[in-house]
């Protein structure tokens, strides 16, 4: 199942080594029903590792992808394709541009979420790119998530907003009967 046409839901996954992070990227691709999934930079594809497959569990084949080894190229052609695109990239420790709290930050669609490499984050040639950033907010010691992890809870929050506005750290969502 996609999401409806009004939500065109793109995403971008530059620069991740770990097949185990792209093949989950895959499967929650496929879960969200994103409309696309585009690889760039040395980023595996199932074509170029076989064990990609078996870490996807088949939702290389469910979900339409593209690789582009340039991530700029890819920005570019969504921008020529998809006029009026936002461009996301999901980041933390971002300095001298707003950065937007994701239970908080309202998705205008078509949208492309742009990932970054597990340990360095999105390169700044594409954070100059991105016309915002969201991050998920940490309440633990812990500055960070894994990619596929962060992937995962940003993207159910964009395609299911406003679902998420009321939570708050350590206080209950009242629940609908």
């Amino acid at each position: 199942m996609k999401l409806k046409q009004d939500k065109q839901f793109f995403v971008l996954a530059h620069n991740i080594r770990s097949l185990l992070n792209v093949g989950s990227i895959f499967r929650t691709s496929d879960s969200l029903g994103v409309t696309k999934l585009y690889l760039s930079g040395y980023t595996a594809t199932p074509e170029s590792n076989p064990k990609l497959i078996k870490t996807s569990l088949g939702a290389e084949q469910s979900v339409l992808w593209e690789y582009g080894k340039s991530a700029k190229r890819v920005v570019d052609k969504l921008k020529k394709d998809h006029p009026g695109i936002k461009i996301v990239g999901l980041e933390n420790n971002i300095f001298g541009k707003k950065v937007y709290q994701l239970p908080k930050y309202k998705p205008r669609f078509p949208l492309l979420l742009v990932l970054g490499e597990e340990t360095k984050g999105i390169p700044k040639p594409l954070r100059q790119l991105c016309d915002e950033f969201v991050e998920i907010p940490m309440y633990g010691e812990k500055e960070s998530l894994n990619v596929s992890v962060a992937f995962g809870i940003a993207a159910f929050s964009l395609i299911h907003y406003p679902y998420n506005v009321n939570i708050r750290r350590n206080k209950k969502v009242p629940q609908k009967t």
